[in-house]
């Protein structure tokens, strides 16, 4: 009760205060209110008018798929200018329900009154609220309203294509004589149309007619000429190359066939464009030449797409590995059937224009998908491998037998009267095999492209590679980059020739892709890739000019400044994160996602931290506190544990640290924080080494210290300030020990320095006869065994001599024996 006394005391003097200002306020604030009700009111008016004139067309032109389309895009941006409308009252919205909320809610029976402006308020507030509901209601019936005539257009296409499809026609009336008079009057009534046309033409209108085709001409050539000098050798297949690549072979296939694909492209709809544009073309002959154009267009792609695959004239650039022989009738049959295809289209426009027979449609459309069928059927049958054993093989047995059922359907649905269905899939086969070949040719030339090291044997990476400083590992990542951009090109480029093909209309691609780019909806989520796209490219911005940025301090601020190099790491480090994270920051604003959506996120990663990353997130404050504090800077020789090295990197989670034997070493900074770390270049690089010697007993140890003292006064390298000392540390076991003990400027040339002081010892000691003991080693006596016998055959050759000797000897006792004769010993020496 107290509150609420306090409130209208305050409203009062409020009132009593300024009644002339609040009063010209709320006057303005409720003219302009109504000023945009009124406007609205006439939008949603006039949307509800042509949202009426749309629907009468739906009627009218329930029969053609494409007027359908047109009138469907046409209720879609009127749906979107009705939620427009309907917006366009939410700021109003929120300023009467916050105004509401200040007012309170009113009195209740038994308190008191509040004052009659507040009541007055309250009552306009909630009329204008009131109004501005209906409006707003009015906006979403007419959405709803709308939304509904876009299913019906759906359901009747479908409805459209069902028929064209199952429709089923009599053969026996196209079929009769009569269709062949009314062929000849209808190829007379186009020769009339044609010639007369060109009479005109070539009379009122040559020089347009020069001029635009010219023109054409000229924009297919720098379109050919431009792709011959940017693409080198992957637009044509080289003869003198006996064993190209694979990847060669792909991008000649599929570059011969896109790019001269689009030259012609290019110069048969730039001369229907300029011809329009000099008003060259009639209605009639502007139909059959957009038609005609077409037609040699796709009869020109397959033709290029066949050659450049098969390849007849050169067998080792081809993509399929079938002999020349079926390679050409390959060709000439997938010609034969664009061509077939071509002029049933071109012929199927003449028939509408001219309001041909009935009869004669059927029978144009009969016969071309029988003739469809055969070539189908001929080329599965055709042997286009050789054996070893030279006989010849045919296609494997899915795809031989996929191409018969095709061409069997497409006869059995033309002779049961089902042309529409057989047309279809006739058409189908020619120009979606073409598309989808050719698309699957360049797939897989990017996946070729992007494999490790093969874009640097392209001409193009040739060439940046001689001039450019580009190496090898930035030109397989270029490869990746490169190898991305062509399997997106041939998504864009391919995917809606595809979809066409299929029935849909440009307003359907169209449609998508503006509800693609504006944002796909998936349940509370909205997906838009254009957001997406601008957060990528913000964030990229962001990123360079944050490099940019640490180039420019480091190089030309902190280096004129001649700041401590680890002092410029640890600033460039900070800056470098801090640009990053903003530009992340800033990145995602752009792509249109609400950081406040991102606090789950935030708040299942704590709970992921405190189970899970507590090790990742000590490291990362301790870097934190290793570059604001500095205990060490890049360049620093440190000792941390086994450790010793100079260090070279300082990141937010680990130290890189060099050994003196080059070992990179990477030490988590919690480690280098929680531990103790020595550093031998923390304010100085002054530093003090240390070298023991030891002597004999019996030398004279006051000599002994003199030279040692001498010798260290005399090195370059030793501070005279703290100057050297000698120190005789210990009578050891063996020797009597010395120490000697030198500052340096650098401590990173203390191996120098001790290295420097014991040659010299060594000379001095020499010179002077003073006896570095050492300690005696122990004498092992080795038993060599005995050696095994090296030439065999000297041991068995006096082997043999023995034996001999003795069997000559038992011979001769023998011999003696039989004489009767005593055998003579020996004479003793």
């Amino acid at each position: 009760m107290l509150f609420r006394l306090l409130r209208l005391i305050l409203i009062l003097a409020l009132v009593v205060s300024a009644p002339p200002s609040f009063d010209a306020m709320a006057q303005a604030l409720g003219q302009g209110a109504a000023g945009l009700i009124t406007d609205q009111q006439k939008v949603i008016q006039g949307l509800t008018a042509k949202t009426d004139d749309l629907e009468k067309r739906i009627q009218q032109d329930g029969e053609d798929d494409a007027a359908l389309v047109d009138i469907r895009l046409q209720l879609e941006d009127l749906s979107r200018a009705a939620l427009t409308s309907a917006l366009a009252f939410r700021s109003r919205l929120t300023d009467i329900n916050n105004r509401i909320e200040m007012l309170g809610p009113p009195p209740a029976a038994g308190q008191p009154q509040e004052p009659d402006i507040v009541t007055g308020e309250r009552q306009a507030l909630a009329s204008e609220k009131a109004e501005i509901n209906a409006v707003v209601a009015s906006a979403q019936n007419l959405s709803i309203r709308i939304s509904g005539l876009i299913d019906k257009i759906g359901n009747m296409r479908s409805a459209l294509f069902r028929n064209v499809l199952t429709k089923r026609y009599v053969l026996s009336d196209a079929l009769s004589p009569q269709v062949f008079s009314d062929a000849q009057d209808e190829y007379a009534n186009l020769y009339k149309a044609v010639s007369s046309w060109l009479t005109f033409a070539f009379k009122f209108k040559f020089k347009a007619i020069l001029a635009a085709t010219f023109v054409a001409l000229g924009l297919a050539l720098v379109l050919l000429v431009g792709g011959r000098r940017l693409f080198g050798r992957v637009f044509e297949a080289d003869p003198t190359v006996e064993d190209p690549s694979y990847l060669s072979r792909l991008s000649v296939a599929f570059w011969s066939t896109l790019l001269p694909s689009l030259a012609v492209g290019v110069f048969l709809a730039s001369t229907v464009f300029f011809f329009n544009y000099y008003n060259v073309l009639r209605g009639d002959i502007g139909v059959f030449l957009n038609a005609l154009a077409a037609v040699i267009a796709v009869v020109f792609c397959v033709n290029r797409l066949t050659n450049a695959a098969l390849e007849p004239r050169l067998p080792n650039w081809r993509l399929i590995p079938v002999e020349t022989g079926p390679a050409r009738w390959l060709v000439r049959l997938t010609t034969a059937m664009a061509v077939v295809i071509g002029v049933n289209y071109f012929l199927s426009i003449v028939n509408d224009k001219m309001g041909s027979p009935l009869s004669l449609t059927i029978a144009r459309s009969f016969g071309s998908t029988i003739i469809v069928g055969v070539i189908l059927i001929l080329m599965a049958m055709l042997r286009p491998f050789k054996a070893h054993d030279g006989s010849w093989r045919p296609w494997p047995a899915w795809l031989r037998y996929m191409a018969i059922a095709l061409g069997l359907f497409t006869i059995v649905a033309a002779l049961l009267g089902y042309i529409g269905l057989a047309l279809f899939v006739a058409l189908q086969v020619v120009v979606t095999g073409t598309v989808l070949i050719t698309a699957y040719i360049g797939f897989l030339s990017a996946r070729a492209i992007g494999e490790e090291g093969a874009f640097a044997d392209t001409s193009v990476g040739r060439w940046l590679s001689a001039n450019s400083s580009y190496e090898d590992a930035a030109l397989d990542q270029l490869g990746l980059v490169v190898s991305v951009a062509i399997n997106l090109m041939i998504v864009l480029v391919f995917l809606p020739l595809i979809l066409l093909m299929w029935g849909f209309q440009p307003g359907d691609i169209e449609a998508w892709a503006y509800k693609l780019a504006t944002g796909i909806t998936i349940g509370s989520v909205t997906i838009s890739v254009t957001g997406i796209l601008s957060g990528i490219v913000v964030f990229i911005i962001g990123y360079f000019l944050t490099r940019w940025f640490q180039g420019w301090l480091d190089g030309s601020v902190m280096a004129r400044g001649k700041v401590d190099t680890g002092v410029r790491n640890s600033i460039r480090l900070a800056v470098g994160y801090s640009g990053v994270a903003l530009a992340a920051l800033v990145g995602i604003s752009a792509a249109g996602i609400d950081l406040s959506n991102l606090a789950l996120v935030a708040g299942a990663l704590s709970l992921g931290i405190g189970f899970g990353l507590q090790n990742v997130v000590s490291n990362f404050v301790s870097g934190l506190i290793l570059l604001t504090e500095r205990p060490f800077k890049v360049g620093d020789w440190i000792v941390a544990g086994d450790v010793s090295g100079t260090v070279k990197k300082i990141s937010v989670r680990a130290t890189e640290i060099e050994t003196f034997q080059r070992q990179s070493v990477i030490l988590p900074n919690s480690n280098l924080i929680n531990n103790a770390v020595g550093n031998w270049t923390h304010r100085n690089k002054l530093g003090r080494v240390d070298i023991k010697v030891g002597v004999a007993y019996g030398s004279d140890v006051k000599q002994v210290h003199a030279i040692l003292l001498d010798i260290a006064r005399s090195h370059p390298l030793v501070l005279k300030n703290p100057e050297p000392f000698v120190l005789f540390s210990n009578f050891g076991t063996a020797a009597l020990e010395f120490e000697i003990r030198v500052f340096l400027a650098d401590v990173m040339n203390g191996n120098i320095a001790q290295n420097d002081i014991r040659f010299a010892v060594l000379e001095k000691f020499s010179g002077e006869h003073i006896e570095i003991p050492s300690t005696p080693r122990a004498v092992v006596e080795v038993h060599k065994p005995k050696a095994w016998p090296t030439d065999d055959d000297k041991i068995e050759a006096d082997f043999v001599e023995q034996e001999q000797a003795k069997v000559e000897a038992a011979a001769e006792a023998k011999r003696l024996a039989k004489s009767g004769r005593k055998v003579r010993k020996p004479d003793p020496d």
